[in-house]
C-alpha cells in the first residue's frame, strides 16, 4: 500500500473514501464534523441523534454520500472516546480501524483524517504506520477464505502542516509500519518454516536491501568461543543453531566515547520445553518464541532506511528446544561463554541461556549499552496480562528512556524490581547459577540471570511473552503477532542519536 502525506483539505483528496476521527459526545454543529454532515445529507446528525453513535473507542458509522463537492464517496466515522485521551496509542488505532475496516468493504484509496492538532509531523507518522499495521493478517498459507482485497493508496491528511514535513513523516511512518508488519511476518512463521538457518537467510536479505552489515556465527565457531549455554540448548535439534549479527553504522557520526548500542533478541524457532517437555495444548504457538530475534530483525530494517546518527548492532541467537537423545538434561551443568557454569534445573528455561552467550558476544563486539528482549516467561503474563511489557534492568537511564519512547508511539512498559535478593534464588549448589529460581518472581529472576552476564555493561531486559501475541482479533489488529516493542526501540535510537 502506498502511503502519502498532504495537507490539502480532505475533501480535495480523490479518493473513494475518507475515514475521519469522532470524539466521544462531539457534535456536527462546528468545523468538520459540520462539513461533513453537510456532505451526507445530516447522516451524521441523525445517527448521533438516535444515539446510533456517539463517539465511543471502537464506534464505526458508516456512510453513502453522493455529493459534488466531496471527492471520496464514502464517509467513514471512527469513535476515538475522549478528546484528552486522544494519544498515539488511540491514533494508532483509529488508522488501523480505518484500513482493516475499509478494506472489508473493498474500498482501494482513502483519505485518512486524524484531527490531532498538536505535533502534526508525529502525528502523520502514527497514523501512517497504524494504517499499514492495520493490514497484516496471520492467513498466508490459507488457499481459501484467504483475505485477498488490498488497499492501494492511504493518504494522511493534516490541514494546513507544511507539506514537506507531513510527506516526510508519512513516509517514515510507512517505513516503521511495514517493518513492524516484517517482525509479526516472521513470528507467524511455522516452526519447520523457520528455522535457525532460515532465520540468519532472512537477515542476510535484510541486509543485503537495506545496506547493513551482516555475520553469521555456526555451531563450530560457537565451539571455539566456548557457547556452552547457547550450544546446551541447541543439542537436543537436528537443526544447526546460528548466531546472527546486524550492523548499521551511519556514513556520518561522531562517536560520543565509542557508544555502541546493542539488541539482544531471544531467536528460539520453535521451543517444545525440551526434556522438560511443555504441555500439548498451545504448542503450536511456541513457533513465536523467536519474536525477540525477529523484533530485532525488524527495527534493524527500520533504521537502515530512517538513518539515525548512531551506530547499532543487533544480536539474534537462533536455536530450537526440543528433546531427543543428545538433549540437555535436568541436572546438566553448562559452561557459558563468560565462563560462569550453569546448572539446568529445567529445559524449558532455555532463552535465557541463548541470550547469556548472545549478550556476552554483544560486549565482546564492543557494546557499552545492552537491549536485551524475549518471549522468556509465562510468569510475566501471570503480572502484567496483555497491556504491559516487563521491563528490568541495571540502568535506571536506560530503563527510563525505554519507558519514555514507549509512551511517545502509544506501547506500554512496566519496570519491574530487580533488588539484590532475587540473585539468591538462582544461586546453585554446584555450580556458580542455576537456569530458574522456583515459583515465586519467576519473570525477575529470569532477568537476574540475565544480569549476570551484562554484568557492568548497562542493561535493560523486556519481557515480551505476554504482549507478542494478541488473542482475539480487534477493530484495529488482527490475531496474532503484534510486533511489540519495534515501534518503541525505533523511537529510542532515534532519540539518542538526537541526544548524541
Amino acid at each position: 500500500m502506498d502511503i502519502i502525506g498532504t495537507s490539502k483539505s480532505f475533501n480535495e483528496i480523490d479518493a473513494q473514501a475518507v475515514a475521519v476521527a469522532v470524539f466521544k459526545d462531539e457534535q456536527p454543529t462546528t468545523g468538520l464534523l459540520k462539513q461533513l454532515d453537510a456532505f451526507t445529507g445530516g447522516s451524521i446528525s441523525e445517527a448521533i441523534n438516535s444515539e446510533e453513535f456517539n463517539g465511543k473507542q471502537g464506534e464505526t458509522a458508516y456512510f453513502h454520500v453522493s455529493n459534488k463537492n466531496l471527492k471520496a464517496r464514502r464517509v467513514l466515522l471512527i469513535g476515538c472516546g475522549d478528546r484528552d485521551s486522544y494519544r498515539a496509542a488511540q491514533i494508532t488505532q483509529m488508522a488501523g480501524a480505518a484500513t482493516r475496516f475499509l478494506r472489508g468493504k473493498n474500498i482501494k484509496t482513502i483519505a485518512l483524517v486524524p484531527r490531532a492538532e498538536d505535533d502534526t509531523e508525529r502525528v502523520a507518522q502514527t497514523a501512517a504506520a497504524g494504517a499499514v499495521m492495520g493490514l497484516f493478517e496471520p492467513d498466508k498459507y490459507r488457499t481459501k477464505d484467504k483475505e485477498k482485497r488490498e488497499i492501494k493508496s492511504t493518504t494522511i491528511v493534516i490541514e494546513d502542516a507544511d507539506k514537506k514535513a507531513v510527506q516526510r513523516s508519512a513516509e517514515r511512518g510507512r517505513i516503521i509500519g511495514e517493518s513492524t508488519n516484517f517482525t509479526r511476518d516472521l513470528a507467524n512463521e511455522p516452526g519447520a518454516w523457520m528455522t535457525p538457518t532460515i532465520m540468519a537467510d532472512r537477515a542476510k536479505q535484510i541486509a543485503k536491501e537495506f545496506g547493513l552489515s551482516f555475520d553469521v556465527l555456526d555451531q563450530r565457531q560457537m565451539e571455539k568461543l566456548g557457547m556452552g549455554s547457547l550450544l546446551g540448548v541447541a543439542r537436543g535439534s537436528d537443526e544447526p543453531p546460528k548466531l546472527v549479527i546486524l550492523k548499521y553504522e551511519p556514513s556520518r557520526f561522531r562517536s560520543r566515547k565509542g557508544e555502541l548500542l546493542a539488541l539482544v533478541g531471544k531467536g528460539i524457532t520453535f521451543d517444545s520445553g525440551g526434556i522438560s517437555l511443555k504441555p500439548g495444548e498451545n504448542m503450536e504457538l511456541m513457533k513465536y518464541d523467536m519474536t525477540g530475534a525477529a523484533t530485532v530483525f525488524g527495527i534493524m530494517r527500520a533504521i537502515a532506511q530512517l538513518k539515525p546518527s548512531v551506530p547499532v548492532l543487533g544480536v539474534a541467537p537462533c536455536s530450537e528446544n526440543l528433546p531427543s537423545g543428545k538433549a540437555t538434561k535436568p541436572g546438566d551443568v553448562l559452561r557459558a561463554m563468560s565462563g560462569k557454569t550453569i546448572e539446568v534445573i529445567n529445559t524449558d528455561a532455555e532463552g535465557r541461556l541463548v541470550l547469556a552467550d548472545a549478550i556476552a558476544y554483544a560486549k565482546k563486539l564492543g557494546a557499552t549499552k545492552i537491549i536485551d528482549m524475549a518471549t522468556l516467561t509465562g510468569a510475566v503474563s501471570i503480572a502484567l496480562g496483555d497491556v504491559n511489557t516487563a521491563i528490568l534492568g541495571t540502568d535506571q537511564e536506560l530503563i527510563d528512556g525505554v519507558i519514555a519512547a514507549g509512551r511517545e508511539v502509544g506501547e506500554k512498559f512496566w519496570q519491574l524490581p530487580l533488588d539484590e535478593e532475587y540473585t539468591k534464588q538462582i544461586k546453585s549448589d554446584i555450580a556458580d547459577i542455576k537456569n530458574i529460581g522456583g515459583k515465586k518472581a519467576g519473570t525477575i529472576t529470569a532477568a537476574a540471570f540475565l544480569k549476570e552476564f551484562a554484568e557492568e555493561t548497562p542493561w535493560a531486559h523486556l519481557d515480551i511473552a505476554g504482549t507478542a501475541w494478541a488473542d482475539p482479533a480487534t477493530a484495529f489488529r488482527s490475531k496474532g503477532p503484534t510486533g511489540i516493542a519495534v515501534r518503541t526501540l525505533i523511537e529510542f535510537i532515534e532519540r539518542s542519536a538526537q541526544a548524541n
